[in-house]
Parts: C-alpha cells; sequence; structure tokens
C-alpha cells in the first residue's frame, strides 16, 4: 500500500511540472483496434465454416483499425488513419453504411468536458456534441510495460451506447426455445424468431467491463476514443470485444497538426443521432419489405 501511495505521488509531481514547464507540450499516438465477432452465434447454423470464414474476411477491414491521436494538456482530436482499399477488396458500400455506427474524426476538450463527433449517414453530415462519459476508475497496483513506458491498470463500468455497432450481438434464441417449450400445453407460443423489425434480432449489453492500462510517464488525462480521466496518457483500452492498443508515441513533434473543434454538420445529441438512425433504417426496411412482398404476390 506505502508503494502504490508513493507512487501516486510521482503521478502528481509529474502532473504539477508539466503544468508549469510545458505551455506548448502537445503529442501523437498511434493505436491500432480489433474487434473480435462470433461467428458462431449467425445464420442459424446453416452457414458453413467457408461462409462464415468468407465473411470474416470481409468485415476485417470494418473490425481492424488505425487512429491517431493528437493531444495537449486539456484537448485531443482521434482520427482513423486514411488508407487506400486494396484492389478487389470489395465492401465498399458495407464499410460506408458501418461508419455511421462507428463514427467519424472526434474532438475532446478534458477541462470543459466535451465530445464533439462527426457522422455522416446517408450523405447527410451531423455533428454530434456530448458531454464526455462519467467513468469511475478504480485504480490497481498490478503493472505492467507497454514499449517503453512502465503502465498502471485501471478499470471500470462503462454504459453501452444502444447503437453501438462493435457490442452488437444474436440474441440467444436457444434461451427463447427453452422458455416456449416450458410453457403449458395448449398455450399460444409467438415465434420471435421470425420478426421483421431487424433490431428484434440483435442486442447490445447495457454495461461493459473496461480495463485500461495508462502511464504516468505522459501525464494528461487523455487516451483513445471517449476515455479519459486517470493521471496518465491510456496505452491500452480492453472494452467487451474491443482491444485498442497504442503502438507508436511521438512527443512534442516537429510538426504539430492542429487541434481544433469539428464544425461541419447538423448539430444533435447522441440521442438524437441514434434517433435518427433508427427512423432512417426502419424507412428502408418498410420500403424494401414492401418491394419483397410485392414480388411474391
Amino acid at each position: 500500500m506505502r508503494q502504490f501511495i508513493t507512487k501516486l505521488s510521482v503521478v502528481f509531481t509529474l502532473l504539477v511540472s508539466i503544468s508549469v514547464t510545458a505551455q506548448d507540450f502537445q503529442g501523437q499516438a498511434i493505436y491500432k483496434t480489433k474487434t473480435t465477432v462470433d461467428m458462431s452465434s449467425w445464420g442459424g447454423g446453416k452457414m458453413s465454416d467457408q461462409q462464415k470464414k468468407m465473411i470474416a474476411e470481409r468485415m476485417k477491414n470494418m473490425l481492424e483499425k488505425t487512429y491517431v491521436l493528437n493531444f495537449n494538456r486539456s484537448e485531443s482530436t482521434y482520427k482513423e488513419e486514411e488508407r487506400l482499399e486494396a484492389p478487389g477488396s470489395g465492401g465498399g458500400g458495407m464499410r460506408a453504411f458501418m461508419s455511421s455506427f462507428t463514427g467519424g474524426p472526434q474532438y475532446k476538450n478534458v477541462k470543459e468536458s466535451l465530445l464533439l463527433q462527426e457522422q455522416e449517414f446517408f450523405g447527410k453530415e451531423f455533428l454530434v456534441k456530448d458531454s464526455l462519459p462519467e467513468l469511475e476508475w478504480k485504480l490497481e497496483s498490478e503493472t505492467k510495460q507497454i514499449g517503453q513506458y512502465t503502465c498502471f491498470k485501471a478499470t471500470t463500468t462503462k454504459k453501452v451506447d444502444e447503437m453501438d455497432f462493435m457490442s452488437m450481438r444474436r440474441k440467444n434464441r436457444d434461451g427463447d426455445k427453452k422458455k416456449d417449450d416450458e410453457k403449458k400445453a395448449g398455450e399460444e407460443v409467438v415465434d420471435t424468431t421470425k420478426s421483421e423489425d431487424p433490431f428484434d434480432e440483435v442486442e447490445v449489453p447495457k454495461f461493459v467491463i473496461v480495463t485500461a492500462w495508462y502511464t504516468p510517464q505522459i501525464p494528461v488525462s487523455n487516451g483513445p476514443g471517449e476515455y479519459h480521466g486517470l493521471p496518465g496518457l491510456i496505452l491500452e483500452v480492453t472494452a467487451d470485444r474491443t482491444v485498442m492498443l497504442c503502438t507508436k508515441i511521438v512527443m512534442n513533434p516537429q510538426e504539430k497538426d492542429t487541434i481544433e473543434k469539428p464544425e461541419k454538420g447538423e448539430v444533435v445529441t447522441r440521442d438524437e443521432y441514434n434517433k435518427i438512425m433508427k427512423e432512417k433504417i426502419q424507412e428502408m426496411r418498410e420500403m424494401y419489405g414492401g418491394r419483397n412482398r410485392g414480388r411474391r404476390n
């Protein structure tokens, strides 16, 4: 315990030092992110291993990305690194659609508790404006090395956004079937597997446990995505099925990228943006569903 308190004292000293001596302090961190998907729960058991492998490969570009975090003592921008698609890689339309769920360039101001994120949905630009999520971190004494930096462990429980594509999963239909089997004989059973609403087929957990590793050697209360609030830059995050890992850090680069607030798009809250997405998806479902019914008649 005494050793842990001593380490926290060192962190505090570093924080005070940088606030006094480094008025133009800025850095850049590169993060590799990867989300895993359990393909065994999809396809109703009718997909072959080869089909699942093919789908997983096509989804790889959406589930494995590289992001750049430019940060100073109070602000940051977090953007996906631009890259050229390999010839014949496909998935362009699906990738563009899924970008509406995963988000565009993001701006954070930890002093003002401000989060801004650019989003494009069906050709219309939005600027999602919200407060930073309040994360109650539990600081641990466990450490590990990431590159040349000594990192400390911290954990928290985070509320999950209802339209978080990375946390969506197929509902447990086996559990539903078991409940139906337990109903009394003669009682009407509704087959929930035949719902026309695509959101009835998936679910998002309300909360997830987040594990972060931060380094007091870079004493800024920042990190990838919406993560913040620790006494040091967050170099690794594990949240649900997604891992964010810092692979490179450049302190006070000679050519500094400008950290500024995005301004493009209609300003909405996250709840308002989610409502717009759900209404549009419902509109598409009714439009294409009507066409399909017309073909059957």
